[in-house]
């Protein structure tokens, strides 16, 4: 049986060919990872996400801050400034800019315009299990949600998680769409010592969660990669578990959350924290075992993951033939697609459409 995602319109709404270009570069008004914890130290870091140059430093609390990665004076990069503590100080010119954007001096001429002005976009952040969370907000939403973060990142108690991180070129809606497709494992994944075993076919069905679905197998359970769970709780990302033999040590099956972070429409930001239930002393023995046998193991499925999806046409999805084991991709792409919709269709009511509307 052939599935199709079909979408229609309101007569004023934005067209199916707007929802898409304003998807490309990710999912506005929801908390993102922009990177590893561990990349921001005593420097400022130039990133780009979203397809926009951001900044990311530490004030000297050790607090993490969020820019655009531009001086207001002549738009230098401040990736590139003289960190001063409290504040950066552009290399160019000397400009001082502090943590929420304000010009706090110029020294080249004190007293200008532009001291004691908010000039610099700034971004609520905050850390979160060893990666740096970031709002990024349409211009009607500069104000942050609540975010709910899964336990398995945050209660330590009852969870041991692992961050894995990679930089994959191609499109970010390609890493959900391959978490959010349980049979691939049997196929792409048959010689992993995790996925070998299980059957080709299967029956599945979509259950809805209070923060989204979960598309899983109907006739085979912890035996594969059999279901996977698309959450969001302020922030976007699937979640799935995959059965471990008693030699990948104590904790049960083997958990991974996956966020997508667009850097622009090509390429992706890749965050996959590995988790186990484990605590104690098997938390420990978790990620011993994991670091000295496991780990090579998962990078190569990860690398079976991104040989497939990088070698994707960027405009595979417009030429497909889905069948009844692609709807958990079916709906996860509705679900995103409604939430762009919607906001697009404010951002046009309200005229603060991006500037390309209109171009297609």
């Amino acid at each position: 049986m052939a599935l199709a995602a079909v979408e229609t319109r309101s007569q004023d709404g934005p067209t199916p060919e707007q929802v898409d270009r304003y998807l490309r570069s990710g999912l506005r008004n929801r908390w993102h990872p922009l990177c590893p914890s561990g990349f921001v130290t005593d420097k400022p870091v130039g990133l780009r996400r979203f397809g926009e140059r951001l900044v990311l430093w530490r004030d000297s609390g050790g607090t993490v801050h969020v820019q655009e990665d531009r001086c207001p004076h002549r738009g230098a990069p401040m990736s590139l400034a003289r960190h001063l503590g409290d504040r950066l100080a552009c290399w160019y010119h000397g400009v001082e800019v502090g943590p929420d954007g304000t010009v706090l001096a110029v020294p080249g001429q004190p007293g200008c315009s532009m001291e004691g002005s908010k000039e610099v976009k700034t971004y609520p952040a905050q850390e979160i299990k060893g990666a740096i969370f970031a709002w990024i907000g349409d211009a009607l939403n500069q104000e942050p949600a609540p975010y709910d973060p899964p336990p398995q990142l945050v209660d330590a108690e009852r969870f041991g998680a692992i961050l894995c991180y990679a930089e994959w070129q191609m499109p970010w809606r390609y890493l959900l769409d391959n978490n959010l497709d349980p049979m691939h494992g049997a196929f792409l994944h048959a010689q992993s010592h995790s996925m070998a075993r299980g059957d080709r076919e299967a029956k599945f069905r979509t259950r809805r969660t209070d923060t989204g679905f979960i598309f899983e197998k109907v006739t085979q359970r912890d035996v594969n990669f059999d279901w996977s769970e698309f959450c969001d709780t302020g922030a976007i990302y699937a979640r799935l578990e995959i059965p471990y033999p008693a030699t990948g040590g104590p904790g049960g099956n083997f958990g991974i959350i996956a966020h997508a972070t667009p850097i622009d429409e090509t390429a992706t930001a890749c965050f996959f924290w590995r988790f186990r239930k484990v605590s104690g002393w098997q938390r420990d023995v978790w990620r011993f075992l994991y670091r000295n046998r496991l780990e090579a193991r998962h990078w190569a499925v990860l690398e079976q993951d991104r040989e497939m999806l990088e070698a994707f046409n960027p405009e595979a999805d417009a030429r497909e033939i889905l069948y009844s084991h692609d709807g958990g991709v079916v709906q996860l792409r509705r679900t995103i697609r409604a939430e762009a919709r919607e906001q697009l269709a404010a951002l046009m009511a309200a005229g603060e459409a991006p500037d390309w509307l209109g171009a297609g």
